[in-house]
């Protein structure tokens, strides 16, 4: 006998060069790109030209950032935020755990916030019965685990990509008379540079919050792969609804859902409707993402200290629990104000503990060697 797992056991080419990808646009797409808000945030306000150089420069930094995060996790077998940490930051790792506490209490402000203005704006029902539908739906996924979270990557992914690839076409149809137009305006590409960089730190985020599918990865090879194709996997659907956004620039720009602006003047109803359920879904798999992370340390800690894993009880209760205490937060603060002024400081602190020490403490013993971590299992 070989020893080998049966072929039915093995990653995929999916869950080795996509899955990653894909956990990976769940969370940076969320609330506010979701919607365009953070679209019209960071990258219009250097004007189209340079919204597009800040897409693509922020697309490049996603895929550098996965791929020296699931090489360094590969290499030191950590598959949750803690023990990643703990091995690039020694006894520093509770910094990120701070600032880890931060990002989950903004974003699923944010999401409730984005779940509640959706369900006003489509429905014209009580915004807090959008963000109530959204709390339910995170709590189905995550109290089952990791098969369940990553089947909903999946399964929304198909759906998010087919709606962004329709909603370009219709815009073009509709007034692509007007982002040509856009497009050949003399807006100076100001800043671009630092709203791409801006934008990229505090979702970078991301990479680490899907540590758990990067089990999958069965050599440095796929964990290269696989960070390559994270940045244009999270960013496409950004770059297309960027350029439809063009076509009412810079007036959209201050609109707290663009989304929902073009979509009014498309005036085609049952697409208005279609693209708001996939935004709700996009918060469902983004938010399901952050709070797994959380499930998935605390499991790994209990695992440590009582040898057994956490049940889907226990899952549940650490869901709701963190979704009651973050997203009824949103009821007080505006998504725009959320995200103006809380993920650019979010930002500069995930710089900080996050991607300056990867990009040398990490990337420094990657290059000296460490590799070959122990067998993965599923």
């Amino acid at each position: 006998m070989t020893g080998e797992a049966p072929a039915s056991e093995r990653p995929s080419r999916f869950q080795r060069f996509l899955l990653p990808g894909l956990a990976f646009k769940a969370v940076v797409i969320g609330g506010g790109y979701a919607t365009g808000r953070e679209l019209a945030e960071f990258f219009l306000a250097s004007g189209p030209w340079g919204g597009l150089l800040a897409i693509l420069l922020a697309m490049l930094v996603f895929s550098l950032v996965c791929i020296a995060t699931f090489l360094f996790a590969r290499a030191t077998a950590t598959r949750d935020y803690q023990s990643f940490f703990k091995s690039l930051l020694g006894p520093g790792w509770i910094a990120f755990e701070g600032v880890y506490i931060l990002f989950v209490v903004l974003i699923l402000a944010v999401y409730g916030a984005a779940a509640g203005a959706i369900a006003e704006a489509v429905f014209g029902v009580w915004p807090a019965l959008g963000t109530l539908a959204l709390m339910i739906g995170i709590v189905g996924f995550v109290t089952f685990g990791n098969k369940s979270v990553e089947k909903l990557f999946e399964y929304v992914s198909y759906l998010l990509y087919g709606i962004y690839a329709l909603f370009v076409l219709l815009a073009f149809s509709s007034f692509g008379d007007r982002i040509l137009a856009g497009f050949g305006s003399a807006a100076p590409a100001e800043g671009w540079a630092l709203g791409g960089v801006t934008y990229a730190s505090y979702n970078l985020i991301g990479a680490v919050v899907i540590l758990p599918v990067t089990r999958h990865l069965t050599s440095g090879r796929d964990a290269v792969v696989a960070g390559a194709i994270a940045g244009p996997l999270a960013m496409l659907p950004g770059l297309l609804f960027f350029i439809a956004m063009i076509a009412f620039y810079p007036e959209i720009g201050g609109a707290t859902l663009p989304s929902d602006t073009l979509l009014q003047r498309m005036d085609i109803p049952a697409f208005h409707l279609l693209f708001q359920l996939m935004i709700f879904a996009a918060l469902l798999e983004s938010g399901a993402s952050a709070v797994h992370a959380i499930n998935e340390r605390i499991d790994k800690a209990w695992q440590r200290r009582r040898g057994t894993a956490l049940t889907h009880r226990a899952r549940l209760v650490i869901a709701l629990v963190l979704l009651v205490g973050c997203m009824f937060l949103a009821g007080r603060f505006g998504l725009v104000a959320l995200i103006a002024g809380g993920y650019r400081a979010l930002a500069y602190l995930m710089l900080a503990v996050f991607v300056l020490p990867l990009l040398t403490l990490g990337a420094g013993r990657i290059a000296r060697g460490l590799r070959g971590s122990p067998q993965i299992t599923t």
